[in-house]
């Protein structure tokens, strides 16, 4: 008879040794931490990096124009809580983080949050840079899904996403108008289908 598999007790991670990781190493690998698991993402694919500066070419004039802060792509701290530090692919600061944002301060609140998933990030993405998002109350967290042309968009108190598979229809506090974006397009452009 076999002796049971023993599994060592993950390790937490602490602020200061992601961050010290993140100093010696180079490249474009993405080091996160969200209640003391280390996430960590390999450089992106092609598709990936279409995909997010696409949806950052669309949000930062609508949300210049609006006056709703600041729309940026990662990599950028964003610490919500003590501890904890993600880097969104595309997200947005309020006005009253601006300041912060380019003093080189993490950020400490977000109006919106977007990933785009790849095999790699899926799980961290879904399950666990959701739960931060959801219970600091990002407005929007949006879950971009190439592979499936969809967008999964959760709001704080959702427990399950609205799957969004024809357009994105953005009506944030203190906006005179919508965003709004085409996925049909918005996916052909990703995979360079336009005609």
């Amino acid at each position: 008879m076999g002796m049971p598999a023993r599994t060592e007790p993950r390790k937490h991670w602490t602020l200061d040794e992601v961050r010290a990781l993140r100093n010696r190493t180079t490249g474009a690998t993405r080091y996160e931490l969200v209640d003391g698991e280390l996430l960590v993402t390999p450089a992106p694919t092609g598709v990936h990096q279409v995909a997010v500066q696409l949806l950052w070419a669309g949000l930062y004039p609508y949300v210049r124009a609006q006056k709703l802060g600041l729309a940026s792509l990662a990599p950028r701290d964003v610490d919500l809580e003590p501890g904890r530090s993600v880097q969104p692919d595309v997200f947005v600061v309020p006005p009253e983080e601006v300041d912060r944002f380019r003093g080189g301060e993490p950020v400490g609140r977000l109006v919106l949050a977007a990933e785009v998933l790849s095999p790699s990030s899926a799980h961290g993405d879904r399950v666990t840079k959701r739960a931060l998002y959801q219970r600091n109350r990002v407005s929007e967290y949006w879950i971009v899904d190439p592979d499936a042309r969809v967008f999964e968009r959760w709001r704080p108190d959702d427990d399950r996403p609205e799957i969004l598979s024809v357009r994105v229809d953005w009506s944030p506090n203190g906006a005179s108008s919508s965003f709004t974006l085409d996925l049909a397009a918005y996916f052909a452009e990703v995979f360079g289908e336009e005609a």
